[in-house]
């Protein structure tokens, strides 16, 4: 991983509890100022569920989604980019997709919410872990993964049911061109939906502005225009 070894600084945001595999799960919800919206699930970074991550919930809160995102860290926060590594391999792909699914299930039931399927939008190991959980939850309809980290094997994408909106760096070393050629073949070949796969003139992390060494600001804005774009008209 090649992150920046910035610190996070702030606690874990949280404001809403929920069950989920088999316990008690924290997020950061997030409603349009309608009370209103389709549902979308913000995935964090290897970081945690920090400042940022919040941000972007209520980004898309401010364009009418109902926004969770869910906490897969259990309140921790990592502060350098050696403890955000330890965290994020001590979260087994298999868990924080279970995690993610009590998320879903705990949004869908809200009342503020108009879709019976959600969008999934996620960030280096939440881009990752977007690709995962639309694997297997049919529930997805909308997933867009930014710089996705995949660890180990590709998912099998025979029971897909999401359209996929892809967004990529051309210096990301964390996410090498011939894995996303890979992930580009093999999508449409078990489950024949043709992702959008965009690469973009930057590095990792290029959307997150609390990081001024990576963050590319043109390629953000057209990731976040095209984002929202891609959500309204597959969700409503």
């Amino acid at each position: 991983m090649t992150e920046t070894p910035k610190t996070t600084g702030a606690p874990a945001q949280q404001n809403v509890t929920f069950p989920s595999a088999g316990g008690t799960a924290h997020g950061y919800l997030a409603v349009p100022p309608s009370g209103r919206g389709p549902a979308v699930i913000v995935i964090q970074e290897w970081w945690g569920l920090t400042d940022h991550i919040a941000d972007v919930t209520d980004r898309l809160a401010r364009e009418g989604f109902v926004a969770l995102a869910p906490d897969l860290y259990g309140g921790n926060v990592a502060h350098d980019f050696q403890e955000a590594g330890r965290m994020m391999h001590a979260l087994p792909v298999e868990r924080g997709v279970e995690l993610l699914s009590g998320a879903v299930d705990y949004l869908l039931a809200r009342l503020e919410v108009t879709t019976d399927t959600i969008g999934s939008v996620g960030f280096c190991m939440g881009g990752g872990f977007v690709l995962y959980q639309a694997a297997v939850d049919s529930r997805v309809s909308a997933a867009v993964p930014f710089y996705g980290v995949i660890r180990g094997e590709l998912p099998d994408f025979t029971h897909l049911k999401a359209e996929i909106l892809g967004h990529y760096a051309e210096t990301d070393v964390t996410v090498p061109r011939e894995s996303l050629e890979a992930l580009q073949q093999l999508i449409p070949a078990q489950s024949g939906i043709t992702p959008d796969i965009r690469v973009y003139p930057a590095q990792h992390a290029f959307f997150n502005d609390s990081h001024p060494e990576v963050y590319h600001a043109e390629s953000a804005a057209k990731a976040w225009d095209s984002t929202l774009e891609f959500l309204h008209k597959r969700l409503g």
